[in-house]
């Protein structure tokens, strides 16, 4: 596949050099510009472009950025994609980093906050493991090791073309829904930096209540 990733931190490195690794196309940018991205460029294989370039002419797009920076992402980014592209939000809110943002406080998931500011589709995943578990815990399907993350999105194309990357990457794939439910796998909950198998992630996710604990309310 072509696929851009925009952002350049703990996952989007990752993703940047786990994607190259399988075979796919990848660029990489960052919101300091190609030149800042040249060591990641060189050990992975992936090309550093500008973020106003990072989706043309993809068939995924990552956007992995603190979730405060998303509306100042280029507008008309997503112009030059591919037909149909999908893109996979990875953001989480933490209003320690991201200030107070009125409408997820009011009840709108930050995936549904987030497609709202770039006007498109979004499905929610890698939100939910650390880089270091990403880069080093896949395991093939009959491994009894391997684990399991949580997909949430309307769009059952671009979902299932997630649920396939997070397989190939060594991932079980749960399948959390839709964008109006990916509040099951934020932060503070069940799902959220934990290393489920399977049936335990389905049963986190099936069984994870709406109130959050008070440290993440205030």
């Amino acid at each position: 596949m072509k696929i851009g990733i925009i952002g350049a931190g703990h996952i989007g490195g990752t993703l940047t050099r786990r994607f190259a690794e399988l075979g796919h196309d990848v660029v990489v940018a960052n919101s300091r510009g190609p030149e800042t991205l040249q060591d990641l460029a060189r050990t992975t294989g992936a090309t550093a472009v500008d973020v106003s370039q990072a989706a043309q002419d993809r068939d995924l797009v990552v956007v992995t950025i603190p979730l405060k920076n998303v509306p100042d992402l280029p507008q008309g980014l997503l112009g030059g994609a591919a037909p149909n592209v999908a893109v996979v939000d990875t953001c989480n809110y933490y209003v320690q980093r991201d200030g107070r943002i009125a409408e997820i406080d009011g009840g709108e998931t930050s995936s549904a906050w987030v497609a709202r500011q770039i006007g498109h589709p979004v499905v929610k995943a890698f939100n939910n493991i650390g880089a270091q578990h990403l880069a080093e815990h896949g395991r093939e399907a009959e491994d009894p090791a391997r684990f399991a993350l949580p997909v949430a999105g309307d769009d059952l194309t671009a979902k299932s073309t997630v649920v396939q990357l997070i397989e190939d990457l060594g991932f079980d794939a749960v399948d959390a829904g839709p964008l109006s439910e990916s509040w099951r796998q934020e932060p503070d909950t069940a799902a959220y930096g934990t290393d489920l198998k399977r049936e335990d992630l389905e049963r986190a996710i099936r069984e994870q209540q709406p109130v959050r604990p008070a440290q993440f309310q205030d």
